[in-house]
């Protein structure tokens, strides 16, 4: 047997060995980066509500719940991106790997500028649907014109870092996260503070961060790997077709979560600013405190996807148990600490009013119900990775739709706390529903893996979790690639 033939034999790295040490070791490993960019996030509204206005902290908390829309159509553009580019690279076509990772970039400049074109004159009308008024609208308006012509930056730093992570160089990628992290954190204070321009400056800050995310992207990218070159026309509409047959469908599924919160937030704006400034508060504080289990989503699909392909069906159903085992364990600790830290989490951001009963009933009782949203997580990395991509779009549809509009409807009866209860309860009801189909779509894997081809093409994986009120620079974090070019699918070929 030559060497080659024995190197092809060697186990996958995650098909050996305890699957909650590759839980726990791929999810700390992913998180360190994720956890610090919604730290910065966190950071920036930090700054702005030193400044004294709680329709300051309200603004923010509308333009992002605006922006979510843009991030999760970029997200779901750089899906496709690493999906196509990645099989590409992974059957060894190299150049079709540069022919397409042009033109995603090309599709993602023209897609992300139609949307800022169209959205920009419709500001207004838009931030008015979600509740703003007054002076509150006047100041997000003045920071989503300074941000909205930048949505395509932000889709080219989203699109670079997925092309990078295709490539097999996720540590190039996490340097494109990184450095948005790292010059916000620099960036925000001199723009707000120092040249004394408020959310004026947090605005623009925001634009260059976004132009920092393309430049290093560009240098990896495109210096480092030369995976780009000349856009040719033929060749940009030879690869429309297979690009939008994955980029459609995954921004539908990204799109749930911010048709979700944006239900929210016009439900808890009929309540005034302060209530949206306390959501604004929540919404920067929950992916800090749960990032850990949004890094779960995205390190547990390679797990999966390694022992389907080595037919070790057993080690998938323990994955899983083991998944939740640790979703279990991190939510208990994190709420706990929520609960003791409230008074200071409270004074931290300068909530008062109802703005500061928010945060309180959010570190007290709802941070809770983030167990059953980490469920519903891990139950949609289990559907991307094992095949079943379509029940992750239905029940993120159901979460942010039927799990949110009526449990929300029904609790503003009690102000602006039921509302922040019924988004909380609606969780419940969603993540364990998905946990109970993911476990009995497992049981059906080995009769399903009989019947289908061992060259068939697994779908793309999407990010299983995306929260509100982020920049969208963690967003790179969560992009996976059906690349084709992993430990398993080597295996199955060379098989």
């Amino acid at each position: 047997m030559t060497e080659t033939a024995t190197a092809s034999k060697k186990p996958a790295v995650f098909t050996t060995g305890s699957t909650m040490r590759h839980v726990v070791v791929m999810t700390a490993t992913s998180s360190v980066g994720l956890v610090s960019i919604f730290a910065v996030d966190a950071l920036n509204l930090f700054y702005i509500s030193l400044l004294g206005q709680q329709e300051l902290a309200a603004a923010i908390g509308y333009a992002a719940t605006i922006m979510f829309f843009s991030i999760s159509l970029c997200i779901g553009i750089a899906i496709a991106a690493a999906a196509l580019v990645g099989r590409a690279l992974g059957a060894g076509e190299d150049e079709r790997a540069k022919r397409m990772a042009t033109a995603s970039l090309v599709y993602l400049v023209l897609l992300s500028s139609l949307f800022a074109a169209l959205l920009y004159p419709s500001l207004r009308w838009c931030l008015e649907l979600l509740g703003a008024r007054g002076e509150t609208l006047e100041m997000a308006l003045d920071f989503m014109q300074i941000v909205v012509p930048s949505i395509p930056l932000l889709g080219m730093g989203m699109v670079l870092g997925a092309l990078l992570r295709a490539k097999g160089d996720p540590k190039r990628a996490m340097f494109v996260t990184l450095s948005g992290g790292a010059a916000a954190l620099v960036l925000d204070p001199i723009f707000i503070f120092g040249l004394d321009m408020g959310i004026m400056g947090a605005a623009t800050a925001t634009v260059c961060v976004r132009a920092i995310l393309v430049i290093v992207g560009l240098h990896g990218v495109h210096k480092v790997h030369r995976m780009l070159g000349a856009p040719h026309v033929d060749e940009i509409r030879a690869s429309v077709a297979p690009f939008m047959t994955i980029a459609l469908p995954a921004i539908a599924t990204q799109l749930a979560t911010p048709v979700g919160n944006a239900y929210v937030t016009s439900a808890i704006a009929e309540f005034g600013d302060d209530a949206v400034a306390g959501w604004a508060i929540v919404g920067r504080l929950l992916p800090v405190a749960f990032g850990v289990i949004f890094a779960l989503s995205g390190a547990v699909g390679p797990i999966l996807s390694q022992n389907l392909g080595a037919k070790l069906y057993d080690r998938v159903m323990a994955t899983m148990r083991d998944a939740l085992t640790f979703t279990l364990i991190y939510c208990l600790a994190v709420w706990a600490l929520l609960a003791i830290a409230n008074p200071w989490i409270v004074g931290l951001f300068g909530a008062t009013g109802e703005a500061a009963e928010l945060v309180r009933l959010f570190c007290l009782i709802v941070a809770g119900s983030f167990l059953f949203n980490g469920a519903l997580f891990v139950a949609n990395a289990a559907f991307n990775n094992l095949g079943f991509p379509f029940y992750a779009t239905i029940f993120n549809w159901g979460r942010a739709t039927l799990g949110v509009i009526p449990f929300v409807y029904f609790g503003k009866t009690w102000g602006s706390s039921g509302v922040m209860i019924g988004w909380g309860a609606g969780a419940v009801v969603f993540g364990i529903a998905a946990m109970v189909m993911a476990f009995r779509l497992i049981g059906t894997l080995p009769a399903r893996e009989a019947e289908r081809s061992v060259d068939e093409d697994r779908p793309p994986l999407p990010p299983t979790a995306n929260s509100a009120f982020t920049s969208g620079k963690g967003a790179i974090f969560g992009i996976n690639s059906n690349s084709g070019n992993s430990d398993s699918d080597r295996d199955r070929r060379d098989s």
